[in-house]
């Protein structure tokens, strides 16, 4: 029997969560909150990296782990539910500062994810990822706007003010 239609959303802003906890988790830096998309058979293939959730996030925070910051934006999200599995396909676009022979530098890549998600005992998480890049651009930092505004509050990696909801009361 089909799903209904309200049950079907409800399923679907779960998955388009998971994406977000993802970014966030990267962003952040938090290894916790990244690993819990994942349920613990997952298989992760990114051409460059193959292997399971654990192994994944421990080569996400070692590699983003030299970065200066980063910032994931999620584009189109389209999925597709088939009873308690679905699959997915999520745009990205990944700014990551980094450093290049001393150089600050901007590497900027877009692309998709292409996802099977799984829903058991209830909770929907990702079962496979993979990763498709579709374009990418490295150039030096131009942080003009940075200068001009040094009282600015910036993204920060684990005391980030997104966890601090007392400030936010």
């Amino acid at each position: 029997m089909a799903k209904d239609r309200m049950e079907e959303f409800l399923d679907k802003q779960e998955i388009y969560e998971l994406a977000c906890k993802y970014m966030r988790g990267l962003d952040r830096w938090d290894r916790p909150l990244f690993r819990s998309v994942f349920h613990d058979d997952a298989v992760c293939d990114y051409g460059f990296f193959k292997g399971g959730p654990d192994a994944f996030a421990d080569f996400c925070m070692e590699a983003l782990g030299t970065h200066k910051s980063n910032h994931h934006m999620i584009g189109n999200v389209l999925i597709d539910v088939e009873g308690d599995t679905a699959y997915g396909e999520v745009y990205f676009n990944a700014y990551h500062k980094i450093d290049a022979d001393g150089v600050d530098t901007d590497l900027i890549i877009a692309g998709r994810y292409v996802d099977r998600y799984e829903k058991r005992d209830g909770v929907w998480k990702i079962a496979y990822r993979s990763e498709i890049n579709d374009w990418c651009r490295t150039q030096p930092t131009e942080d003009g706007f940075f200068d001009q505004q040094p009282d600015g509050r910036r993204g920060s990696r684990r005391d980030d003010p997104v966890y601090d909801r007392a400030a936010m009361r």
